[in-house]
């Protein structure tokens, strides 16, 4: 089957661009102008990872993100021409999976097209499906992906899944950050370790009661985070 990608940008040079490029190596590439299209499209469609532009009309990339993961956690990789920090991880914060910083290399974004979806399906073949975890009242299924706490579905993102779900099958073992950032986000990951500040604290408040007094994902001042319940 080949793998479906929705990009989603209002300039239609740089749309050519990617769609050109992306069906050279046998994707199935749809488009969308504006945000208000992106989540119509990603409702309605089945796509493998979305290229999603920050400035756009109607409604900006970051909002577009927010509302499609409501209701998806297809791998979303942010476009933006803006290069500074804040802005990358306030990107991530929102949902999205990476992102790209305009100008970008064609060459570039497939790799980390490849990259994500080799992370994706490599994910979907581990041992684990099927089994579900319940530690105190928090309950991991880690076939369907899904959290429940005191009885109450928890949405999370892709990532914020992958890294409760590596904490919690690995109890006790403190990871640093840069450990976690290779094991969720990949080697070839270009972000910083704040990242995985970002998701840490997402899923703090989340799933714990009380994140400044987590119950669940704790902080090894110095060293990094584990889970313990």
């Amino acid at each position: 089957m080949p793998k479906r990608v929705l990009v989603v940008d209002d300039e239609k040079l740089i749309v050519k661009g990617i769609r050109f490029s992306l069906e050279q190596d046998d994707m199935e590439v749809d488009t969308a102008g504006d945000g208000e299209e992106a989540v119509e499209k990603a409702r309605e469609g089945n796509y493998d990872i979305i290229l999603l532009d920050l400035m756009l009309p109607k409604l900006d990339g970051l909002s577009a993100c927010q509302q499609i993961r409501e209701f998806s956690d297809v791998p979303i990789v942010m476009l933006t021409a803006k290069g500074e920090d804040m802005d990358k991880i306030l990107g991530l914060e929102y949902g999205a999976d990476d992102y790209i910083t305009k100008p970008f290399n064609i060459l570039e974004v497939k790799a980390r097209i490849k990259a994500i979806m080799r992370r994706t399906q490599s994910r979907g073949q581990q041992e684990i499906r099927g089994r579900i975890i319940e530690v105190g009242d928090l309950v991991l299924d880690c076939d369907a992906r899904r959290v429940q706490v005191s009885g109450h579905e928890v949405n999370l993102t892709a990532k914020e899944f992958d890294v409760l779900e590596l904490l919690v099958m690995n109890p006790n073992k403190v990871y640093s950050r840069e450990n976690l950032l290779n094991l969720v986000w990949g080697y070839e990951y270009p972000g910083d370790v704040r990242t995985v500040d970002v998701h840490i604290r997402r899923l703090r408040e989340k799933i714990e009661a009380n994140p400044s007094d987590p119950k669940y994902v704790h902080t090894k001042w110095g060293v990094g985070y584990y889970f313990q319940h």
